[in-house]
Parts: C-alpha cells; sequence; structure tokens
C-alpha cells in the first residue's frame, strides 16, 4: 500500500462539479489500495474576492486579520472535498493547517513553516482515512494562524509529504506539467519529461507560475520527489528530482519570464565599507525581495547601486531609503517601471560555452534591447521592456530548440 500525497489548485477545485471531479480522482487512487493525503487551495477567485473585501473595509488591513480572513477559503474547499468523498462512500475527514501540525514562523501573511506534528494525520490515516488537508496555512507557536503567502499550497503538500513519509506527491493543477516555456506565450513550447530541483527552482524564482519556489526549496532540502501533473486528465507529468549526470546534456532546459518589475537606481554613494549593507538592510528591514542586484563606481568615484524588484514594492522601497539617503548629501535615487525579466535556466551551462552569446545575439536579431544582466551557475537573465517580453521568450526559444526533444 503507497501513500500518496495529492495537492489541487484554486483552479481544480474552482466549481462544484470540479470538485466531484476531484473527490473522484482521490476515490480511484484510493480504489486502487493507497492511502491518500489531498492538500486543496481555495476555490479559484476567493482569496482575491477576500482581500478585495478586506481592502473595501479599511485601506491598511491588519496583516494578522488578513491571515485569520484568508484561511477560511481553505476551509472552505476542504469541507466540501470532504462532502463530495462522503457521498461516494470514502471515510474521509478534513484536517486545518492547525490540526495538521503545521507550525510557523515569520510576518503574517508570509509565514514559513517551522516544524511539523502530524500525529493526528498518521492517526486518521491508520484508521483507515483518507485526508483532507487545508493548503496555505498553519499555526505560530503561540496559537495564531498563520498564512503561507501566494502559492502556500504547494509548500504545505510538500511539507505534509515529508513529513508523513509519503512514497508519491503529485502537484495536480490545471497544466498537465512543465513546459520548456509559457504555452500561451510559445505555441510550440514542449513538456519536460522530468526537471532538476535546481532548474525547477530557478524557474520557479524566475516568474514560472507552476510552482511556489519556496516549495521547490523545500522538496529538495528533504529530498522528496514529486510529480507535476494536470487534475483534468491522467496524462503523465513532469518528475522534479535530483539532477543526474544525463541532464547536463541539455544546455537549456527552459525559459521563463516575469512581468511587472522595477528597477531601483541609486548614485553618488560614498564608497566606503559598510554603504552596501546599509541600503540591503533598510531594504530587508521593510522585507522588500530583491532581484537583481547590480553595484559599479562611477568615474566621479561615487558607487551606483541598481537592483530590480516587484513594481508593487517599488512605493515601498523609496520610503525604506528616504531616512538613509537623507543622511548622504549627493546621493540621488531612480527609478524605472515598465520592464520585465528574462531568464533562460539549465544545468547544462555548466558544461557549454557561448550560451550568453546565442542568447544575446537572438534578442538582438529581434530588435530587443537589454537592460540589466545577472548570471548563475544555470541561469541568464536580462531585463527588457515590458512590452517585448514575449517577442523576446519566443526568439531564446527559437534560438535554442527548445521546441525539439534532445536526442
Amino acid at each position: 500500500m503507497a501513500l500518496i500525497v495529492q495537492k489541487y489548485g484554486g483552479t481544480s477545485v474552482g466549481t462544484l462539479d470540479r470538485i466531484r471531479n476531484v473527490a473522484a480522482r482521490m476515490k480511484r487512487t484510493r480504489d486502487e489500495g493507497n492511502q491518500v493525503v489531498a492538500v486543496v487551495s481555495a476555490m479559484s477567485g476567493v482569496t482575491d474576492g477576500l482581500i478585495k473585501m478586506a481592502r473595501e473595509l479599511s485601506e491598511n488591513p491588519s496583516e494578522r486579520e488578513l491571515d485569520v480572513l484568508l484561511a477560511t477559503g481553505e476551509q472552505q474547499s476542504i469541507a466540501l472535498v470532504t462532502m463530495a468523498l462522503h457521498d461516494l462512500g470514502v471515510d474521509a475527514a478534513s484536517i486545518t493547517g492547525r490540526q495538521a501540525g503545521i507550525f510557523t514562523t515569520g510576518s503574517h501573511t508570509r509565514g514559513r513553516i517551522l516544524n511539523m506534528d502530524p500525529s493526528l494525520m498518521r492517526g486518521f490515516l491508520d484508521e483507515g482515512k483518507t485526508l483532507v488537508v487545508a493548503g496555505f496555512q498553519g499555526v505560530t507557536p503561540d496559537g495564531m494562524i498563520h498564512t503561507l503567502g501566494r502559492g502556500g499550497s504547494d509548500l504545505t503538500a510538500i511539507a505534509v509529504a515529508a513529513a508523513l513519509k509519503a512514497d508519491v506527491c503529485q502537484i495536480l493543477t490545471d497544466v498537465d506539467g512543465v513546459y520548456t516555456c509559457d504555452p500561451r506565450i510559445v505555441k510550440n513550447a514542449r513538456k519536460l519529461p522530468e526537471i532538476s530541483y535546481d532548474e525547477m527552482l530557478e524557474m520557479a524564482s524566475s516568474g514560472s507560475k507552476v510552482m511556489q519556489s519556496r516549495s521547490v526549496e523545500f522538496a529538495k532540502k528533504f529530498g522528496v520527489v514529486f510529480e507535476v501533473r494536470s487534475s483534468l486528465n491522467d496524462n503523465p507529468g513532469t518528475l522534479v528530482l535530483e539532477e543526474h549526470p544525463n541532464m547536463e546534456n541539455v544546455v537549456i532546459r527552459g525559459v521563463s519570464i516575469e512581468r511587472s518589475q522595477a528597477r531601483v537606481t541609486i548614485t553618488g554613494i560614498p564608497d566606503e565599507p559598510g554603504m552596501s549593507g546599509r541600503i540591503l538592510g533598510a531594504l530587508g528591514d521593510a522585507e522588500i525581495n530583491l532581484d537583481m542586484i547590480i553595484s559599479n563606481i562611477a568615474h566621479d568615484g561615487f558607487a551606483r547601486h541598481s537592483f530590480t524588484m516587484h513594481s508593487s514594492d517599488l512605493g515601498k522601497a523609496q520610503a525604506a531609503l528616504k531616512p538613509l539617503l537623507n543622511e548622504l548629501a549627493n546621493s540621488k535615487i531612480e527609478t524605472e517601471a515598465g520592464i520585465a525579466k528574462l531568464s533562460a535556466v539549465g544545468i547544462g551551462m555548466r558544461s557549454h560555452s557561448g550560451v550568453a552569446a546565442t542568447m544575446f545575439k537572438a534578442l538582438g536579431d529581434a530588435g530587443i534591447n537589454i537592460g540589466m544582466i545577472s548570471t548563475s551557475e544555470i541561469k541568464i537573465a536580462v531585463t527588457v521592456d515590458e512590452t517585448r517580453i514575449e517577442d523576446a521568450a519566443r526568439a531564446v526559444h527559437d534560438a535554442f530548440d527548445l521546441d525539439k526533444a534532445p536526442a
């Protein structure tokens, strides 16, 4: 008997008919002789609707109360899925984040999993029950409801699979795997049969909406092999696992894009030890996630820092930096919105040269100007004008022949 953890996203439980389909799929898996634990998201649109109501009531709602409010979306889903299972004759129980033993830390609305106590879930499984667990939520050590941020149900599923030592973890969503690029943008994008944790992590953090990046980090840390597949059909999906030698034969695994980016550039910074730490510390204290960071010394002897972030954080970043910049007589801050990030990812970069040249030539031939450039061992990322991001993705995808399966 295998223990299978299945995660169903908001689209998969978006209507009562789809909830019935989820319940039927879980029953089929159970009837095949498996123990089944499902982690479910709020029905599609519910979380956004709750946030909208909160902001209509209050211009700046308490994040603690937002957590209390948003956690109800997943609790609605688990109750409905469990009712549908009961109608199919399945002995099932719904489990909240607290009951699942998910203990969290960090700020409200951006919680991180601290540890887990799966005792209650194990007890129910030993009794032969099928479980439906609320994703996206946990509880702080002092008992406060805590949510895990956008995509947090993925993290819940991976954590539950790790805690229960599940045989299989399936991330069931409205797409049937991980593609070389978003198929809505690149029509000839190809589904990948497998991808390494590191490649999946880079793609997730670079704009791919298939998985939350923290969930991939968690899976890598605890060795949870998982499969991304569709909840709407039985097609094979994409396995996400530790890399193996054959993976390096593929130079670029995929291309991802991230819209709604903004650039902040600070000039006139004294070239002295500790300044970078003060600037980045101020942004860190404001809980602003930076992406690309570039620093250099200008001809006038002052330092210049540029970094990118989500455009929604631009105002908060300016407010966080203002007290520090007021101390620096020569400093100026420049901002630019309307940019997007394009990333090419592949562990094959480690053993193949000329990747950047191929990428930059493709963008140049397409008449697309590059802004900032950032690299890692397995990723090259550039910023471009947001109006050209789809053209950029198609150009790079074609340049590396990603529509063709490797020989």
